[in-house]
């Protein structure tokens, strides 16, 4: 299989562009390991940590709202079906539905 590197890096600015949004919702005291992931590019893992301490923090619908984008921009929704744990994705997904819930 082919990856157009254009197109591969277009995904990943997306993607950093929907965690950088979720990310202003949280206080920079917190964000530390998150930064780090995001300066080498582990978008994988910036999501991961984001999810972690939105689900501490309880921060408002649009962070939910931006980590879906970023999780949708990852494919994780479609390997989450396939996995027998909870993931970040499916967290993503759980506070994203309350949240909406409430507004």
């Amino acid at each position: 299989m082919t990856v157009d590197p254009d197109a591969l890096r277009a995904g990943w600015t997306r993607t950093r562009g929907h965690l950088d949004a979720a990310r202003r919702y949280l206080p920079d005291t917190e964000l530390s390991e998150t930064l780090e992931f995001l300066q080498h590019n582990e978008l994988g893992l910036a999501f991961d940590c984001l999810v972690d301490l939105g689900d501490d923090l309880d921060p408002p619908l649009p962070f939910w709202q931006h980590l879906d984008r970023a999780a949708r921009e990852m494919r994780l929704y479609s390997d989450a079906l396939h996995k027998p744990h909870l993931t970040a994705a499916d967290l993503c997904r759980r506070h994203l539905a309350a949240a909406s819930e409430q507004d």
